[in-house]
């Protein structure tokens, strides 16, 4: 799929740096590629955090603006955060 821009959400953030959710069906194998969030190039800045949330497969990763041309972003592949209950 594409980048959808209703799916992402800035949660906070200053001069300094924001905070981001991104909810899609889209895997982070998909989310983590170049280009993926170029139309979001305006909103994000190198060192943002994205928090990328899987609605197909429920995972979450944290994920950061490595590079932003103008034009073209690039975030990391991304943090996985562990889903799990042990009790």
């Amino acid at each position: 799929m594409a980048f959808a821009s209703s799916g992402l959400t800035r949660v906070g953030g200053d001069s300094n740096g924001s905070l981001w959710m991104y909810t899609s069906a889209d895997a982070i194998a998909t989310v983590n590629t170049a280009g993926y969030f170029n139309s979001a190039a305006n909103m994000l800045d190198v060192r943002d955090l994205i928090i990328v949330r899987d609605t197909n497969v429920p995972t979450t990763n944290f994920c950061t603006v490595l590079s932003n041309t103008g034009t073209v972003v690039d975030v990391s592949d991304g943090t996985a955060v562990a889903e799990t209950d042990g009790d």
